[in-house]
């Protein structure tokens, strides 16, 4: 993750089974229900979240879930998180220098059968032609969406549905058009990876 994120982001990742974390009891609270396995990730991704944290140099509190069960980020903060099957991580950077920050992480494999109609154009599945099937594009093409929705959704609020955004793989890099009003730009810039048996992305935009 961190070779696909700019300088001035902080992030920390974890590679293999979530180590045991505790959680603040604002943090508990959205998984009381939960089973084992997810309590644990829940909780392995946050402490990632609180090391990164610290190193911008602020105290690591709790990271609470609001109803909707985006990230509750401390004041003068904007982050995401990720976890996958064996890997978690967490982006975080100061809101007076970034206005959000977007990061998702996918298992290296290709999309489930019948899902690629459902999450990209036919335009979009004939540009993936030109990249190495090797690096699972539309993998990588699923996976810089849910960045984008994660810029999105904590500056608009409402939902950004896979078809209202057109992505176009680079080496290395995309181009996400936006088909909706409301952030303020309607293109954002990202990188990409697909190594080690995983996929990351991430979308950052800055102030201006």
């Amino acid at each position: 993750m961190r070779s696909v994120l700019p300088a001035g982001i902080e992030v920390e990742e974890h590679v293999g089974p979530p180590d045991v974390a505790p959680l603040f009891p604002e943090e508990a609270v959205a998984v009381a229900g939960a089973v084992p396995a997810r309590r644990a990730e829940y909780a392995a991704v946050r402490a990632c979240a609180r090391t990164a944290l610290g190193r911008l140099g602020l105290v690591a509190g709790p990271i609470p879930s609001a109803p909707d069960r985006a990230p509750v980020w401390p004041p003068g903060v904007v982050g995401s998180m990720t976890h996958c099957d064996g890997y978690r991580a967490a982006a975080v950077a100061r809101s007076d220098e970034w206005v959000a920050v977007g990061i998702d992480a996918e298992v290296l494999a290709p999309l489930p059968d019948g899902v690629g109609p459902l999450v990209m154009s036919e335009t979009e599945r004939e540009a993936l032609r030109s990249v190495d099937p090797a690096r699972c594009p539309d993998r990588v093409l699923f996976s810089a969406k849910e960045s984008v929705y994660k810029v999105w959704y904590p500056q608009v609020r409402t939902w950004l549905g896979f078809e209202d955004v057109d992505v176009r793989l680079g080496d290395g890099t995309f181009v996400a058009r936006i088909g909706r009003d409301g952030l303020g730009v309607d293109e954002l810039h990202g990188r990409w990876a697909a190594r080690g048996g995983l996929v990351v992305t991430a979308v950052t935009l800055a102030l201006r």
